[in-house]
């Protein structure tokens, strides 16, 4: 469960990202009932009020974060799961999780991905033309990658991607690849590590 003391409800916008709660009704329904729980049963769980699930599974309640982690705590699953398109993978969610009043004011949830052992932060520059290659990580490690400034192309042995800047990427690093800045400005991003 992620700490999310001081953060206010979700709250619908017209932004253009998808909502968190977007998913939740369906998600929510689904994963109640193939626990095998009653509403009732699942409010019991989760410390919550059955009329909050009704609501919820209704698409018509504003609702915190910590709300939300206490269902998906109660139904074993992540928070990420609970929030996901259907059919999309959690390693790209990109929901507007909460925003303040100031509509600068944001949290996003852009990624999960379910860790085992550790996880690593790293902020990472890259001048023009520069190149780092990597052999492959243990099986079941990924990386995480948000673009601060510039551009970054990741080169797999598959396929390339590239980053601008504002974008993010996730990632199976247990294959060789590269980080090269094909531009002309500096590279600025954020890796993280997850195994």
């Amino acid at each position: 469960m992620r700490n999310c003391q001081g953060m206010s409800n979700i709250v619908p916008t017209s932004d253009t990202r998808p909502n968190v709660l977007e998913h939740v009704s369906l998600n929510l329904r689904q994963r109640r009932q193939a626990a095998g729980f009653s509403q009732a049963a699942l409010a019991e769980a989760a410390g919550v009020s059955r009329r909050m699930i009704v609501a919820l599974e209704g698409g018509d309640v504003n609702v915190s974060l910590a709300t939300l982690d206490r269902i998906a705590a109660a139904l074993e699953v992540s928070f990420a799961q609970l929030v996901q398109a259907p059919h999309r993978s959690v390693t790209r969610i990109d929901g507007l999780a909460w925003m303040g009043e100031d509509p600068a004011s944001r949290a996003t949830l852009l990624a999960s991905v379910d860790a085992r052992q550790q996880v690593e932060l790293w902020q990472w520059s890259l001048a023009p033309g520069e190149r780092y290659v990597s052999e492959a990580d243990a099986p079941g490690w990924h990386e995480m990658l948000y673009v601060m400034e510039g551009r970054l192309r990741l080169e797999l042995p598959s396929e390339q991607r590239e980053i601008g800047r504002g974008d993010y990427l996730v990632f199976p690093s247990d294959q060789p690849y590269a980080y090269v800045n094909p531009g002309s400005a500096p590279l600025r991003f954020i890796r993280n590590v997850v195994s």
